[in-house]
């Protein structure tokens, strides 16, 4: 049996999940380190210079992106195919990957998620009310109505349940960890898109985790991961205090 790649990053991470429901769908093995970025120590540094996660780990591999990662296990594992057919098919997949992961974070993770939840849990630090209320009030009707021209009315992108799928419905759980849910009545393309992705079973598997978590202090996401039989990592990289990443998304 081949030795399982690990990740490292937090359960929490729309990033992370991106990565770990690729990893189920290609039926790849894993064991992961469930650390908060800002907790990583220096060992973290040297894996992921900017101090992001995930960071994937396969045997002298390191990468340290998301969708860098993604396409490595395409090609490393290329069944199921994750990637649509043809070259306009495949750019548009990597154009709503890319705007998931730059405008999709930034709304909801940045603007919405961290200053709900990790500036309090992790830093200790109030979140900032006039800008969430800015983010809902402006930002997200934007990003909305962007994905209702984009997504289709039934199924899926492109046929199958695939990296553009995955990579744009990781976000909204984050937004609904911030307490936000997309209005069926107004965005209805969206809000059925998001449940059907959010509702396969490679994101449910990671339901358990993610919902525990979120009700844990961050110092204990390691012992109550073990009680749920998490695949944890035998070592972690989480360092004692917290510090930013050195640059902004």
């Amino acid at each position: 049996m081949p030795e399982p790649v690990r990740v490292v990053g937090s359960y929490l991470s729309p990033y992370v999940r991106k990565v770990l429901v690729v990893l189920d769908l290609k039926g790849v093995p894993y064991r992961i380190d469930p650390i908060v970025p800002f907790l990583g120590d220096e060992r973290f540094t040297a894996l992921s210079p900017l101090r992001r996660v995930p960071v994937l780990i396969d045997g002298d591999v390191v990468l340290a992106d998301s969708t860098v990662i993604a396409e490595y296990l395409e090609e490393r594992h290329p069944a199921p195919r994750l990637h649509p057919e043809g070259p306009a098919a495949r750019a548009r997949a990597r154009w709503l990957e890319e705007y998931a992961d730059t405008r999709l974070g930034d709304v909801f993770v940045w603007r919405l998620f961290h200053q709900v939840a990790i500036r309090p849990a992790v830093f200790g630090e109030k979140g900032d009310p006039e800008l969430v209320a800015r983010t809902l009030e402006r930002d997200v009707p934007d990003v909305l109505g962007y994905l209702e021209t984009q997504l289709p009315a039934e199924g899926f992108l492109f046929g199958a349940l695939g990296i553009a799928d995955v990579a744009l419905a990781a976000f909204f759980r984050n937004a609904a960890f911030a307490r936000f849910q997309v209005d069926p009545a107004r965005w209805p393309r969206t809000a059925g898109f998001v449940e059907r992705v959010l509702g396969t079973p490679p994101f449910l598997r990671l339901r358990p985790f993610e919902e525990r978590l979120l009700r844990t202090p961050v110092a204990r996401h390691r012992e109550v991961l073990a009680e749920l039989d998490a695949p944890l990592t035998a070592e972690s990289l989480a360092g004692e205090r917290p510090r930013p990443g050195v640059m902004p998304l």
